[in-house]
């Protein structure tokens, strides 16, 4: 390699750097408002139109403005995969759908080793295709049917509520004290205890285009439909990235009814298989008290638009995180803020005809702002 193409190249990677720490607002911008039009989830562009959901139905805003309803369903996040289909996180129905071109519905997952899935919130796709998704469950917790089989509820040792199978010492077969018995039990057997196992709010990846019907012979594919990535530390995965190069997985885990619950950006480093390696887990950025991160999305610079905040107080959240769009650099360090309102702020996306446009949700409203 020539030096011309060297210096060229080194040129090239400091523009890039400078822009992921710059903010990317047009200057003297203001977000603007496009009304109460029932968006509050999971914006999408494509060709030319907005798609978003209100909790019922996902919603199509055309190029003349105007807003019909595209599907009736209640759906989360969006997004529109290489062949301009719709894949849906279906949170009422508990799966994860793709529209097809004719209009008809393939069911790309709808549970994990037979258990139901919680209800699915947020996707992103990595350079191969392959979908993640995260699936959390939010208010009542009647019906949740995966248990993370890698912990076990301990009733041995003080001050643990989980512990890792493989380190489980002991457990007892009786709830009289005086006449408990402790056995070790192996990682083997622990499917024989179901119920010690704590309920999972995971993340997923779906490995083929559709899933298989029911009754199909499983063995006869070599990949198995959906996977699960073990992502250690995140409390409630919310919103998900994966980076253009496919390093990283971002997780926006935002533990929001609970007090002292996790609300923040973590990062995972990821193999060549795209699975998350051990260890890995890294904060980006702490909301703290104030309400946690949800939808977000990242620039061909690095940059990470996150929807968060409120402007409501709860009884587990503050306002010292007002609502609107927090824009971090790769590292996490906070470039902009753009408020919105009335109330909390739930996702984003990028559109407009030259795909600089930034569309946000928040609180049934439709804000949008231009970008450099």
């Amino acid at each position: 390699m020539s030096f011309r193409h060297l210096s060229s190249l080194a040129l090239a990677l400091l523009l890039a750097s400078c822009s992921s720490l710059c903010s990317p607002v047009v200057p003297g911008a203001t977000p603007k408002d496009h009304g109460a039009i029932g968006a509050t989830e999971g914006p999408a562009w494509h060709d030319g139109s907005l798609y978003f959901t209100d909790g019922k139905h996902i919603n199509r805003m055309g190029p003349d403005g105007k807003t019909t309803v595209f599907r009736h369903n209640a759906s989360n996040g969006l997004l529109f995969d290489k062949e301009g289909r719709l894949i849906a996180c279906e949170s009422g129905m508990r799966r994860v759908t793709r529209t097809e071109k004719d209009g008809s519905i393939t069911v790309m997952a709808d549970r994990f080793e037979g258990k139901r899935f919680n209800s699915p919130n947020d996707l992103c796709m990595d350079s191969k295709g392959r979908i993640y998704f995260t699936d959390p469950r939010y208010g009542s917790r009647e019906g949740m049917e995966i248990r993370d089989t890698d912990l076990v509820r301990n009733p041995v040792t003080p001050g643990k509520t989980d512990i890792k199978a493989p380190d489980l010492p002991s457990w007892h077969d009786s709830t009289d004290l005086s006449r408990t018995k402790f056995y070790t039990v192996p990682k083997s057997h622990l499917h024989e205890l179901p119920d010690q196992h704590p309920l999972l709010e995971g993340v997923y990846r779906i490995n083929r285009q559709a899933k298989l019907p029911d009754g199909a012979c499983s063995f006869a594919h070599d990949i198995p439909n959906v996977t699960r990535i073990h992502c250690d530390g995140a409390e409630r995965p919310n919103g998900i990235l994966i980076s253009p190069d496919d390093r990283y997985l971002y997780i926006a885990d935002n533990n929001n009814n609970t007090h002292g619950g996790s609300r923040k950006i973590l990062r995972y480093s990821l193999d060549q298989n795209g699975d998350v390696k051990p260890g890995s887990r890294k904060v980006i950025f702490d909301w703290k008290d104030g309400r946690g991160p949800d939808g977000m999305k990242m620039d061909s610079a690095g940059r990470i638009y996150v929807a968060a905040g409120t402007n409501k107080p709860t009884e587990f959240e503050n306002t010292s995180f007002k609502a609107g769009c927090y824009i971090l650099s790769p590292s996490g360090r906070l470039l902009d803020f753009i408020p919105v309102g009335p109330d909390e702020c739930c996702n984003c996306a990028f559109g407009g005809k030259d795909g600089k446009t930034l569309f946000i949700t928040s609180g049934s409203h439709l804000w949008s702002l231009p970008l450099r």
